[in-house]
């Protein structure tokens, strides 16, 4: 006897009961496993080496005051597409030149690096940028 026929020989309502629940709960799977997966993930691509070497370098110096994934400030501005904008958030024009000015520099609250990163961090730090 197939599960099928099992499921038929159930008394009265039970066996569309089972159906309707076995259907649900499928159907929670399903949008639960879509759900693991955010559009800002569809978004990103595969690191290079040298992004992957920029995002250990943010992960240790930034990512406590600058979010990298939204706009929304902590102790500095959120980091979500700053290299893709018009300006930085200094009002600086957003380009390479200018970021790896105010990352060696600083700004305000923010402290230079110059000291701190050898000029290829700070390369590997702008194409992780680039990547936000």
């Amino acid at each position: 006897m197939s599960l099928f026929q099992k499921t038929r020989a159930l008394p009265g309502g039970l066996a569309a009961q089972l159906s309707i629940w076995g259907i649900a709960l499928l159907l929670c799977v399903l949008l639960a496993a879509m759900g693991c997966h955010s559009s800002s993930d569809a978004d990103r691509h595969a690191l290079t080496p040298q992004e992957e070497r920029g995002k250990v370098i943010y992960d240790a110096r930034c990512v406590t005051c600058h979010d990298p994934y939204s706009t929304s400030g902590r102790q500095g501005p959120g980091l979500k597409g700053v290299v893709r904008k018009h300006h930085l958030p200094s009002g600086a024009p957003a380009n390479d030149d200018r970021a790896r000015d105010a990352i060696m520099l600083g700004r305000r609250n923010m402290p230079g690096f110059q000291y701190a990163l050898e000029e290829q961090q700070i390369s590997d730090l702008l194409a992780y940028l680039h990547t936000l």
